[in-house]
Parts: C-alpha cells; structure tokens; sequence
C-alpha cells in the first residue's frame, strides 16, 4: 500500500511541476490573446458621425443626384474604409464589438428604404414606367442582412455571398446609375409628389423607430442591466445619421423646388432635429425611469428628437400638397 501511494505522489509531483513549466507559456497565450481582442477592438472601433460629410468621388457637377452620390460614398466608407463588424466571426476583435455593427446597420437601413424611394418614386418617370435596372439592383442587395459572413456552416458548407460583397455591388450599382443620369440617359424626377412620398416613407420609418423605442422603455424602464439599451441607442443614431446626410443632399437636387414653395425654413428646422439625434453621444446609454431624479432615459430623449423630426417630415410633406 505505501509503495502505491508513494508511486501516486510521484506522478502528481510530476503533474505539478509539468504545469508549473507551462504556466509561464499560458500566460504569454492569454496575454497575446487579450491583447488581440482588447487592441484589436480599439483599433477597429468607429462611430463615424461626421456631419459634414462628403463622398470621395463627386459627379454631381455633371449632373448627377447628390443624394445618390451620398448614399454610395456612405456605403463605401462603412465597407470599405472603416470595418463592417456586423458579420465579424468569434475569431475576429470586431465581433466582441456593440456599438459599432449597430450604428453601421441603422445606417444601411436607412439607405435601403431610399434606395427603394429612388426605384419606386424619383427614378422612374410615372408609376406605370419601367422601373430603372441599376436601382432595381441596389434596392435588393442593400436588404440583404449585414450579418452574412463569406461562410456560415450553419446555412451551406459552401462559400456563400458576404454582406459587404452585396453592399459593394449595390454601391456600383448607384454608381451606374449616377453616371447615366448625368449623361441624360437615366430619369430623376424632380415632383413635388415625388419628394413628398420619400418624406411621407422616411417620416413612416423613423415612425416606427419610435414605436420599438417606447416599447423597450414601457418593458425595461429602471433596470440595473439592460443590454439592448445601447443596441437600440446606435442603430437609431445611425439611422438618423443616413436620413440627415441623404436629406442634406436631396435639398440640393430639389433646390428650385425647395425655394419656389418656400420651404427652406421648415428644411432647415427638419435637419436641426435630425443633428439632434446624432449629436446625442452619452458614455453610457442609461434606460433610467422616465421620470428618475438621478440618471436620464437616453432612450426618451433620442425618442423625443426623432418625433420632432417626423413631425417636420410631416409638415413639409403637407405644405407640398398645397
């Protein structure tokens, strides 16, 4: 019996001095590992609000849309320029990211339901006319989901099309039709029909926004933790901020429509709302009470704002009916 239980110390003697040698070599691991991660993160990050922003590649002198130009810079600067983290795998930094991926899909969003404006609407002269193929592409490929990667083995152990690959060939495709409008050979109709049923659609689905938003506070109001608190905060921000960028420039492609019915004023006061919403940039997203004495419902507030801002896409759109 001692000679079993003097063999069995010795293996465990052994057992501890073997991950007494291989400490020093985990520890590096977990070092590396965490660096990789946390850096990585840091570096990749970017909540790119810049409201003065203007695509890389410009047409509009020629004749083209600025609000198309806007919308394909956008998506070129979320896929291209900065990382698209929305589909980022476990093995990548960007997919411990939040933040980020929210505010890229509450950016693509809202140039998906223009894109569908442009096709349905601006794009075409009538609603009985054929429907342009370049628009007609970006409007299906940018409702494509943001969170495909070149590979998922739970839908196809074949490659299949990532989200950015889709997000390009959808900025190409506007892109195309930018370059054909300013040669005179696509349509851009300029109506005021035409511009009240894009605010009527963007004020619709900001509308919505609202909706999601006072049902979060009304079931979660006042918890300690609430993480879809700032999923929900940077998926408006970037929804708003892609409606007041394509906003911006669309006041310039009806510029004479905009100045015969007399709407710069209410333009104007529509955009400030808009920046409102962007402009909010709390360190942490608090889904307080409502009516709490210490911390705020930043939920409420950025609520607050894009009501007002639907509020003055409703009016616009009414003084155009006039």
């Amino acid at each position: 019996m001692s000679e079993i239980g003097t063999g069995g110390e010795a293996q465990g003697t052994r057992k501890i001095k073997l991950l007494s040698r291989w400490r020093p070599f985990l520890l590096i691991l977990l070092l590396i590992v965490f660096g990789y991660y946390v850096g990585g993160m840091i570096w990749i990050h970017k909540i790119n609000d810049d409201l003065t922003f203007l695509p890389a590649e410009r047409n509009t002198v020629k004749g083209g849309s600025a609000a198309v130009e806007v919308a394909a810079g956008l998506i070129d600067r979320e896929i291209n320029q900065n990382s698209w983290t929305s589909n980022d795998p476990f093995f990548m930094p960007g997919a411990l990211l939040d933040n980020m991926p929210n505010y890229q899909q509450g950016i693509m969003s809202a140039l998906a339901r223009f894109s569908f404006e442009l096709t349905d609407q601006i794009g075409r002269t009538r609603g009985s006319s054929q429907t342009d193929k370049d628009l007609q592409t970006a409007a299906g490929l940018l409702q494509y989901s943001g969170t495909v990667w070149s590979w998922d083995p739970t839908v196809s152990l074949l490659p299949t099309a990532s989200s950015e690959r889709q997000y390009n060939k959808a900025r190409k495709a506007l892109i195309s039709y930018n370059q054909r409008l300013a040669d005179g050979r696509a349509v851009f109709e300029k109506r005021g029909d035409n511009l009240q049923a894009t605010l009527n659609r963007i004020a619709s689905d900001i509308g919505s926004s609202t909706a999601v938003i006072d049902k979060h506070i009304a079931e979660n109001a006042g918890a300690y933790v609430d993480f879809e608190a700032d999923d929900l905060f940077y998926g408006f921000k970037g929804q708003a901020y892609a409606y007041y960028t394509v906003l911006t420039a669309l006041s310039q492609d009806f510029e004479n429509l905009i100045r015969e019915r007399e709407l710069g004023n209410a333009w104007n006061q529509m955009l400030v709302s808009f920046r409102s919403i962007v402009e909010l940039d709390p360190y942490v997203i608090s889904n307080a009470k409502t009516d709490g004495q210490l911390f705020p419902n930043h939920l409420a507030v950025q609520g607050f704002y894009i009501l007002r801002a639907r509020t003055q896409l409703r009016e616009i759109s009414n003084i155009l009916l006039k």
